[in-house]
């Protein structure tokens, strides 16, 4: 088998909450396999510096401020991705947010804000990509969950709550839309050390000694390490896999 099946070349991807962390890093390894950018986000400063590094792989990139909790953001974006790469053929879903409390202490607004962030903002964007994708007969949809979507964790409830939301309708997707030839999957990252984690730590550093006790492999994953499976399951070398959560974890869902 040549490596060309994991090429991307000629293609054009979508990815949300592209202005740092694991956005960062997926976009680059996209555009390193060759696919063209479009990259989403509130913070219009951060990921001009994402596309300053994503061109210089030699791909072409635009950078669309979108709030993806806005269905008419989120329908400009596309239709700006279209307009100038003429199709969208990969959409990574990866906006989203994190809140660590007591979930005795939870608000309403506090439930609200990361459950529509996580989730209601991957069914808006999804649902308009979706339309294009029916449109072309073709597509991958690339979900970002986490070890939470499938395991429990103290203090953290509304973030488990929207990615095992995250998970299911991953699912549901990929068998609604497998007759359309539209690939959905889903990653389940662990600890990966990016700001955001970072933050988690610095409110509450026993969340880093939690962490590396149910880490077989002892360590954080690093968003590169993300990164490379995102283009596996973006390229034809994952074409008969839809459906699926596949964790990087170190080990940690295996228990």
């Amino acid at each position: 088998m040549g490596l060309e099946r994991f090429s991307l070349k000629g293609k054009t991807a979508i990815v949300t909450g592209a202005s740092q962390g694991l956005g960062e890093a997926m976009a680059l390894g996209l555009a390193e396999a060759g696919a063209n950018l479009v990259l989403a986000s509130r913070n219009e400063a951060s990921m001009a510096k994402v596309a300053s590094e994503v061109t210089s792989k030699g791909v072409q990139c635009l950078t669309v401020k979108t709030d993806m909790l806005k269905a008419d953001d989120i329908q400009a974006m596309v239709d700006k991705g279209i307009a100038q790469f003429g199709t969208i053929d990969i959409l990574v879903n990866n906006a989203g947010i994190n809140l660590v409390k007591p979930f005795v202490n939870l608000t309403e607004e506090d439930w609200d804000s990361v459950v529509d962030t996580n989730l209601k903002g991957y069914f808006l964007c999804s649902q308009v990509v979706g339309r294009e994708m029916i449109k072309n007969k073709n597509g991958c949809v690339i979900n970002n969950a986490s070890v939470f979507g499938l395991r429990g964790f103290p203090n953290i409830a509304s973030y488990i709550a929207s990615k095992g939301g995250v998970v299911q309708l991953t699912r549901g997707l990929a068998v609604e839309w497998a007759r359309h030839n539209i690939r959905v999957n889903c990653i389940a990252p662990g600890y990966i050390v990016t700001e955001m984690a970072k933050r988690d730590i610095e409110t509450n550093p026993k969340i880093l000694e939690q962490n590396l006790l149910k880490i077989p492999m002892k360590r954080g994953g690093q968003p590169r390490e993300v990164a490379d499976v995102v283009v596996f399951l973006a390229s034809e070398a994952s074409s008969y896999m839809t459906g699926q959560i596949v964790s990087m974890d170190g080990g940690w869902s295996a228990f």
